[in-house]
């Protein structure tokens, strides 16, 4: 029960609009994946995830391989014109890969 109320409240505080989208993180134990949402349309304007790479990660661990991702995330999201979004972190704590990809993404450009 704490759990969902937890899921809930996070959930009403990150909300993507057409100015301001959403940076979703969906963190698997292979893979990581970011998602820029518009909640306002109900669409996915830019994604990214780590075997996206094509080979470029080979060898590197999960951490740098998010903050690739990241960085891969940011350029698409200037690329369309997004400079500015809300973090989602959903469930995942603010460490490890989840950051890297944060750091990943701040460092192409992206201001949250």
């Amino acid at each position: 029960m704490a759990r969902k109320r937890n899921r809930e409240t996070k959930a009403r505080r990150a909300v993507g609009t057409a100015n301001r989208p959403r940076l979703c993180v969906f963190r698997s134990l292979r893979y990581i994946y970011g998602q820029v949402i518009d909640d306002t349309t109900g669409h996915t304007l830019v994604s990214a995830c780590s075997f996206d790479l094509n080979g470029n990660a080979s060898g590197s661990s999960k951490t740098e391989q998010a903050k690739q991702v990241g960085d891969l995330l940011g350029k698409r999201a200037l690329a369309k014109g997004v400079q500015q979004v809300a973090f989602d972190r959903r469930r995942y704590k603010y460490h490890g890969r989840v950051k890297a990809l944060a750091d990943g993404a701040r460092e192409a450009g992206l201001n949250f």
